[in-house]
């Protein structure tokens, strides 16, 4: 693997375009956030908002929460399993200033590069209904818009290509997911596929951590 060096820092980092955190319009999403906050009152439970550098050349756009993870900690990717070859993978090509996101307070510092979800609310099983994805998107359609410096949209995951597509008024057809597959969307961008970074995925072999390494590494030639 050509692992690179550490991209600089010119802007600001880890913040993201607004969201809304006290988002309660996909009633099925909001009742079992607030059942599962009942159980757990130290655990986040809401809409978990996009972490990273803002003026990203690289977004990476998975699922949604994990159950014991992002929706835990309030960081995507942050605490459970998907998230460990997620940001191993950063660390290694100089977009992470650790190989591990263990909390928000940790000091995790991610440079040129944003997370965020398709989904922001946890969904039960983690199997969003089309209609929560269709609702959720008109905040990655916000969030893209007011992107302006990235140039490469990872997609983790078909729900996350068929997203951003949804998001751009893109047609789905003329854009085939399949791992390392690479789509010009306009002149400015690119949107990369890759298979999602799950333990069912890694566990399975169908993603190995050097398809992900190949992956991640052709998204930082492409934003260069």
């Amino acid at each position: 693997m050509n692992r690179q060096a550490p991209i600089s820092i010119d802007s600001p980092v880890n913040s993201a375009p607004s969201y809304d955190s006290e988002c309660r319009r996909c009633g099925r999403l909001a009742a079992f956030l607030q059942a599962l906050k009942a159980e757990h009152s130290d655990y986040f439970c809401k809409p978990v908002p996009a972490f990273g550098d803002a003026a990203a050349s690289i977004l990476i756009v998975g699922l949604a929460p994990g159950k014991h993870g992002a929706n835990r900690s309030g960081r995507p990717f942050t605490g459970d399993y998907a998230g460990v070859l997620l940001y191993e993978t950063l660390h290694a090509f100089g977009l992470a200033s650790a190989a591990t996101s263990r909390a928000t307070d940790d000091g995790l510092t991610l440079f040129r590069t944003r997370i965020t979800n398709a989904v922001k609310c946890l969904p039960p099983d983690n199997k969003p209904l089309p209609v929560e994805i269709k609702t959720c998107n008109a905040f990655l359609r916000e969030e893209l818009a007011r992107s302006a410096d990235v140039r490469v949209i990872l997609a983790l995951g078909l729900i996350a290509h068929g997203a951003v597509l949804r998001a751009l008024g893109l047609a789905p057809a003329r854009f085939r997911f399949a791992h390392g597959a690479e789509h010009r969307l306009d002149e400015r961008r690119v949107l990369v596929d890759s298979y999602h970074c799950s333990r069912y995925n890694t566990q399975t072999k169908r993603l190995t951590t050097a398809m992900f390494e190949a992956v991640v590494g052709r998204a930082v030639e492409l934003a260069q």
